[in-house]
């Protein structure tokens, strides 16, 4: 006989999110080895003294990093995420009754601190990842994909339509990657 089955949730009883996520997860060993604490000073200036409390700079760039780990592009599929993955509700420290962060506060809070609080905070992550052993400065990676660029082979300029490409340094003229003859520039 074939069984179906019905949808029915109870409510969660003495349930913890530190029951839930495994002791050997990713998120687990970032949150052992990374101290953000550091950031509250960085993007102090940014606040008033007055007002609502906002959301806390480390939860901020907590989320920051798991955007960058999880290769999400933007805010908004970040806390889609988040609200589904139990393990980023334990990293950021928000258990399951608690409301997430809205999106659009975050893209504000991004606009806020600027560049300058993201260089800084990079350069101290790279820091504490040296201290750590996590990153050791002798060898590179690099990641030589090659992807087909949405440009034109040949540009305009006052001088005519094409100048420069595969134009050599004889003073010939050179051809573009299509196989059409390029003047080289006067």
């Amino acid at each position: 006989m074939m069984g179906t089955k019905e949808r029915s949730f109870a409510p969660l009883i003495n349930v913890s999110l530190e029951d839930l996520v495994p002791a050997d997860h990713f998120y687990r060993h970032l949150d052992r080895t990374l101290d953000l604490s550091f950031v509250r000073e960085f993007v102090q200036q940014t606040y008033a003294g007055l007002g609502r409390p906002s959301i806390d700079p480390v939860v901020f760039f907590k989320l920051q990093l798991v955007m960058f780990f999880e290769d999400i592009r933007s805010e908004r599929l970040l806390m889609q995420h988040a609200a589904d993955r139990l393990s980023v509700r334990w990293y950021v420290g928000y258990d399951l009754d608690e409301p997430l962060p809205d999106h659009s506060s975050l893209s504000r809070i991004r606009t806020r601190y600027g560049i300058e609080a993201f260089r800084r905070f990079f350069e101290k992550i790279v820091e504490q990842c040296q201290q750590a052993g996590l990153v050791w400065g002798k060898e590179l990676y690099v990641d030589a994909t090659k992807v087909k660029a949405n440009a034109a082979f040949c540009g305009r300029s006052a001088s005519g339509p094409c100048v420069g490409f595969g134009s050599s340094s004889t003073g010939r003229a050179g051809y573009d990657p299509r196989g059409r003859s390029i003047e080289r520039a006067k």
